[in-house]
């Protein structure tokens, strides 16, 4: 005769990789009680640099939410104690020094939040700070699971012996019916990407399968955060903290590292917003594909960094050195309400115009939900930064701390211009390029605005120059 056994297993708020130490619990989406799987996605927390879905790496039983939403925690502290079934139990708690005395014997495994798998290695923690909030009890570390045999080998693994996929390919992969163990990865280093999944579904059904939306999970229901209270002069103080603490900083540091120059230049974007209205109407960029004018913008741009490859670069303060970019990683400016955030299109060059509209579609709609990842924010070398859809002309961006130039989009206006000798009525738009001046000099500056607003006057250019 048997009997089940369970041992608590312990979640830790993982690292970013990206040298952030702390993050902020959003929302949790399961409650004491709740039977979890692996890859479920459990909670969504907020870092420094962007709010991100965190899926939970074993299948049991929600034993305790060690912190409430709203609270802010390290990186290594437990979040969440899980029992597993099939393990043996637990011993009993033992003093706390006890307890963990063992852990600093040896390197510590802990789960990686944006990447493809846990990774090993000593941890340096700063002291814990207080949120107000009291964590639970601590729970006594379960012990070493039963030796379970192995499965057999397929795509590759990550240290934790998981298929290396994103927490969204996981969920898509969940949506379809997809064991992705089963799935061929074709991403870099073994990664499976989300066309590896919908393949694995034709194969599997013999025909192209559809995503299918899952319904999202409800939150655990809490108590509505207090709303900052007004002091005897009406004066309301709101803590700068995540994204907007992160940007504050990055634009300070910018803009008193780079020595910024802006140059403008005046459009006659008539043909280009009757170009776009073409392709609205024809759909010939593809079914579901959005068209819009930002979209010839950044085609432009594309096409002018390539004909003046020394603006994609990057200073090395340290070694005095300036990196010439080998793909173009555009960023776009989106405004979101966690604050200001920049994901951008990796090798956003080498994509034909119907590719960087659906690139695009995909990068806007997943920042207006707020789950652009912080591994879509890194990286980027050149910047758009739209004001037109706020009714502004123009401004004087600042630059994206480590890229070389930032192009600002104004509102296209009708105006009177001079076309074939005659004042007629025109739509015009107004283009702004702040650049680094320690590695572009102003002519290089200028022939890249030069160009963008020449391919935007007479769009034709994408094709004889691209």
């Amino acid at each position: 005769m048997t009997t089940d056994v369970h041992a608590l297993r312990e979640f830790k708020m993982p690292d970013v990789g990206e040298g952030l130490t702390e993050a902020e619990i959003l929302t949790w989406y399961v409650k004491p009680g709740d039977a979890v799987t692996d890859g479920q996605v459990v909670c969504e927390v907020e870092t420094a640099k962007a709010a991100v879905e965190l899926p939970i790496p074993f299948t049991g039983v929600v034993e305790a939410l060690h912190f409430p939403a709203g609270a802010t925690v390290d990186v290594g502290t437990s979040i969440i104690a899980v029992a597993v079934a099939g393990a043996a139990p637990a011993p009993a708690a033992a003093a706390p020094a006890a307890a963990a005395a063992p852990a600093e014997a040896e390197p510590e495994r802990r789960e990686v939040l944006v990447g493809y798998g846990p990774r090993t290695g000593s941890v340096q923690r700063r002291a814990r700070r207080t949120n107000g909030a009291a964590a639970a009890a601590p729970v006594a570390p379960a012990a070493p699971a039963a030796p379970v045999a192995p499965a057999a080998p397929a795509a590759p693994v990550g240290a934790g012996g998981r298929p290396l996929a994103k927490p969204p390919v996981r969920k898509l992969a969940k949506d379809l019916g997809i064991d992705l163990r089963a799935v061929v990865p074709t991403g870099p280093d073994g990664v499976i990407t989300r066309e590896d999944v919908h393949a694995a579904a034709s194969t599997a059904a013999g025909a192209v399968v559809e995503p299918v939306a899952a319904p999202a999970a409800e939150p655990v229901a809490e108590a509505a955060p207090a709303l900052p209270v007004p002091n005897a002069a009406g004066d309301v103080r709101v803590p700068v903290k995540g994204v907007r603490k992160a940007t504050a900083q990055a634009m300070v540091a910018s803009a008193f590292t780079a020595p910024h120059v802006t140059e403008f230049v005046q459009v006659d974007v008539t043909r280009t917003m009757k170009l776009v209205r073409r392709l609205k109407e024809s759909g010939e960029l593809g079914a579901g594909v959005r068209v819009s004018p930002l979209l010839l913008v950044a085609k432009a741009l594309l096409t002018a960094v390539k004909r003046h490859p020394e603006i994609n670069a990057s200073w090395d303060e340290a070694a005095q050195e300036i990196v010439l970019r080998g793909a173009v990683n555009l960023g776009i400016a989106a405004a979101t309400p966690r604050g200001l955030i920049v994901p951008n299109i990796k090798d956003a060059g080498s994509r034909t115009l119907s590719q960087l509209a659906v690139a695009l579609g995909e990068l806007v709609e997943t920042a207006r939900q707020g789950k652009t990842s912080p591994a879509d924010m890194s990286g980027g070398s050149i910047t758009i930064t739209n004001v037109g859809v706020f009714g502004v002309d123009t401004g004087t961006p600042i630059l994206n701390p480590g890229e070389a130039a930032i192009l600002a989009f104004g509102a296209v206006r009708e105006l009177p211009w001079v076309h074939k000798g005659k004042v007629v009525p025109r739509q015009v738009t107004t283009l702004a390029l702040s650049f680094d001046h320690r590695l572009v000099d102003g002519e290089l500056g200028s022939k890249v605005l030069a160009d963008t607003a020449a391919i935007l006057e007479h769009p034709k250019r994408l094709i004889t120059w691209g």
